[in-house]
């Protein structure tokens, strides 16, 4: 392995390795694309049995692009920093040859033959792409669950969740099943899973990655694709792919903060909460201002409002299935939802029932967010927040039934995270302080189009405050 690998004692095998130190390994010689995807298969099969992380695998066509790799890396003539690097997919994103399950039975195994846009951007930039990873049906849920694949659980609990809706995709990087995961955030899918993991998730601006070729967008444009990582620099390194753009930008100085802890009346976790001030702490002794506020009503409008947007979607998407062909393809554009399950259901019987104007009512409120948002980056650069009110709760609940000894309904654990898709702003969820061994995550909020900055400051603070080092251990060796 190359000096600065060898140095750190973290770095035993190479599943272990940032995406950046692969790269790097490559470019030296010290071993090749094909050893490390081996390295990152044989973990993931390990820890199959343990956390049920993984749904799909392409196993010889991850072999062929490694090969291919292999050999641009031998000639000079890498395609991008990631030509080479194991990457998961989350399985509501189409990869060609591989199954798309969306976590329900209503695709019944669908192939399609073409990679979505964001999909195949990575794979033409020579990144290794291997298996899919679980989701909640729809991924509408803040757990990760469903009745074609089962449950998927924490690497650092086995008896809790990784969170949702890219459970799958955090559980398979904190294990160490390959350095980063191309996912998805409709609502806070990426940054809180990130947090119950001990990752970083990045929610781009709206419109930054483009989408064509995929799934019925029952989010409309406000779920987008983004990514995780353990480290900002390659969450970074994949987010540049994505964007087909530079994201870079000075380190900031003396950047305006405001930090919230809590929304309106909501509870967060006494240790989360303790976690995220120290973090506000740290950035103010980086030289920031930090100035606690507390959150505009609109923000709590949004979070009221914000399951409809999907329910209203999903009675879309079954009006309109003939459209689609993951649907029509199966079942001739006539949904059968007795296959789905319980909560799926139940959002398909809210959105028929939904009145004319309840949508326009959720725009409405997406302006008045907006409109305020302007104003408060009138005022600051960046808003603090923590990533997630909860810790991560036993697999077998769909959400916390009370935080901090109170009781909460199924998104009092998510309250921090929509209205950053509301407003198509960029957002970065960074590891904290842990809690009672069990990781925690602060979310870092920048005006829209701000990513590069955004990516600066966060990568300024994991200079100071390293996380990487820190791996869940010992959880593939017996049964949960």
């Amino acid at each position: 392995m190359p000096a600065g690998i060898r140095s750190d004692p973290a770095v035993t095998e190479l599943w272990h390795c940032s995406a950046t130190q692969l790269a790097a390994g490559y470019a030296a010689g010290a071993f090749t694309p094909r050893e490390a995807l081996a390295s990152c298969l044989a973990r993931a099969e390990r820890c199959q049995g343990s956390l049920n992380a993984m749904v799909a695998w392409d196993r010889d066509g991850a072999l062929r692009a490694a090969q291919a790799s292999g050999q641009r890396w031998r000639q000079g003539v890498p395609l991008s920093r990631l030509d080479g690097v194991p990457v998961t997919v989350k399985d509501n994103l189409h990869m060609a040859g591989v199954p798309t399950s969306w976590g329900s039975r209503l695709l019944r195994g669908y192939v399609r033959t073409q990679d979505e846009w964001p999909v195949a951007r990575l794979r033409n930039a020579g990144a290794v792409l291997f298996g899919k990873t679980n989701l909640p049906e729809f991924a509408m849920q803040g757990h990760t669950r469903n009745d074609v694949f089962g449950t998927t659980r924490n690497p650092w609990n086995r008896a809790l969740t990784p969170g949702g809706s890219s459970g799958g995709a955090a559980a398979a990087v904190a294990a160490g099943c390959g350095p980063l995961a191309l996912v998805t955030d409709g609502g806070g899918s990426t940054r809180r899973p990130a947090s119950h993991c001990g990752l970083v998730g990045f929610k781009p601006s709206a419109g930054l990655v483009p989408r064509h070729g995929g799934l019925p967008e029952i989010f409309l444009d406000f779920e987008v694709v983004g990514g995780m990582g353990r480290t900002v620099q390659d969450v970074g390194h994949l987010m540049e792919v994505l964007a087909a753009a530079k994201l870079s930008a000075p380190e900031p100085v003396q950047a305006r903060i405001l930090y919230m802890p809590r929304f309106g009346a909501h509870p967060v976790d006494a240790g989360i909460a303790r976690s995220i001030r120290q973090a506000a702490e740290r950035l103010e002794a980086l030289g920031h201002r930090v100035e606690e506020g507390l959150s505009p009503a609109e923000f709590e409008n949004i979070n009221a409002a914000w399951p409809q947007l999907s329910q209203a979607g999903l009675a879309w998407m079954e009006n309109s299935a003939a459209r689609w062909p993951e649907l029509h393809g199966l079942c001739g554009g006539n949904l059968d939802l007795g296959v789905c399950g319980d909560v799926a259901r139940e959002a398909f019987a809210a959105g028929r029932a939904m009145e004319a104007g309840a949508l326009f009512e959720v725009m409405d409120r997406v302006k008045a967010l907006k409109q305020q948002l302007g104003l408060l980056f009138t005022r600051c650069d960046f808003i603090l927040t923590p990533a997630t009110a909860a810790l991560p709760w036993r697999v077998a609940q769909s959400h916390p039934s009370e935080i901090d000894g109170q009781p909460v309904g199924s998104r009092g654990h998510a309250v921090f995270t929509a209205f950053v898709n509301a407003a198509g702003l960029p957002a970065m969820a960074l590891p904290t302080k842990r809690v009672g061994g069990l990781p925690t995550g602060m979310q870092l909020v920048g005006p829209k189009g701000a990513d590069a900055a955004l990516l600066a400051l966060s990568r300024q603070y994991e200079a100071a405050h390293p996380w990487a080092q820190h791996r869940p251990q010992g959880f593939e060796e017996s049964d949960p």
